[in-house]
């Protein structure tokens, strides 16, 4: 990253996390308060789809299968808390006898963090090490994603009595018996949010920086002669492919909290594709990117539903591909080269040399 956009970038995530701390909190209300800490759940999978698009060509449509992972492990902790010490309603109605064996774990929230941690970070990283250890990817890589994300979505509507079916996991309300709804929860919970997602942003930028960062551009823009000089491109690109899924799956956590519910519509291929939208409408090439391209698209979204509710996904479509012929490189890639002309256009002040003759 140059020196010029990584001071750029940085100025900026100061002056977007100044705002979402110092200004969003009082200046919304409780209802778009709510909606707010949604859509941040949702920057939190773009990060990830900027490190893996972005800087490494990793296009994955199926970022979906992660989200859905974190906001599931949590919500089956909610769910049992909520609803001990019987079991979950969807269970009763299904007649379930006695709580699966897979549930157990989550009867804790120690080991619901852990799962949350860990599970989807070393699923992605053993689906993608076999995949690009194949050599697999641009499209191919997309479309086996996109297929994973759809055969998820259908076992998790037809597992009703495991799973909640269609309807999801709803009806929590306390978190270690504390309650997680009404306006002040919610805006703690929402400061916890901005707070995590900082840390996250700070990482995401320390990565691209880093020489990880630069040995993931060369991958993305020449992967043969980087694998000639001795890398395993392989493990490089499943490891940053894991992290993505980590930044996912804690946006899908708390994507949980701050709706409170989570449904296999939140993970399918619509979501999946979203989330890709997010980061290219904010700029695939940057952090604070793609937390702006998630929280403008989310409030544009609301909108256009609301007010036009048979064709607000053409809208977004058209958003899209806007984006990808006009604005490859997002807004923020629009704010850089606004400052890059700028820099250009300032005049240079020359020397002046005195004239040292008798």
């Amino acid at each position: 990253m140059q020196e010029s956009k990584l001071k750029l970038e940085l100025v900026c995530s100061a002056l977007l996390l100044a705002l979402l701390l110092g200004v969003a909190p009082w200046a919304l209300d409780a209802f778009r308060l709510n909606l707010m800490g949604k859509y941040l759940a949702f920057a939190f999978v773009a990060i990830g789809v900027v490190i893996t698009w972005g800087y490494g060509g990793i296009l994955s449509l199926g970022q979906g299968i992660f989200f859905g992972l974190g906001g599931y492990m949590l919500a089956m902790f909610l769910k049992l808390e909520a609803s001990a010490p019987e079991l979950p309603d969807f269970m009763v109605w299904s007649s379930v006898e006695q709580l699966p064996l897979w549930w157990q774990p989550f009867q804790s929230l120690g080991w619901t963090l852990l799962g949350i941690a860990v599970l989807p970070v070393a699923l992605a990283y053993l689906f993608s090490y076999a995949v690009f250890k194949k050599r697999v990817g641009g499209v191919y890589f997309a479309i086996v994603t996109l297929a994973l994300a759809l055969t998820l979505t259908v076992l998790i509507v037809g597992q009703q009595g495991d799973t909640g079916g269609a309807n999801g996991i709803t009806d929590f309300r306390t978190l270690l018996g504390r309650p997680i709804v009404g306006e002040g929860p919610q805006r703690t919970l929402y400061f916890v949010e901005v707070l995590v997602l900082a840390v996250v942003m700070g990482l995401a930028l320390f990565v691209v920086r880093s020489r990880l960062g630069k040995v993931l551009v060369a991958i993305r823009d020449q992967e043969g002669r980087v694998r000639f000089s001795g890398y395993n491109t392989a493990h490089i690109k499943a490891a940053v492919f894991a992290l993505a899924a980590f930044f996912c799956a804690l946006g899908g956590a708390f994507y949980t909290l701050q709706v409170g519910l989570i449904a296999p519509s939140a993970l399918g291929v619509v979501a999946s594709v979203e989330m890709v939208i997010f980061a290219a409408v904010g700029g695939r090439l940057s952090v604070v990117g793609a937390v702006l391209g998630a929280v403008l698209v989310g409030f544009l979204r609301s909108y256009l539903s609301e007010t036009f509710p048979e064709i607000w996904l053409y809208f977004l479509g058209a958003l899209f591909l806007v984006v990808v012929l006009v604005l490859p490189n997002g807004l923020f890639g629009l704010l850089d080269q606004y400052f890059l002309l700028r820099k250009r256009k300032r005049p240079m002040l020359l020397p002046v040399h005195k004239d040292m003759s008798v």
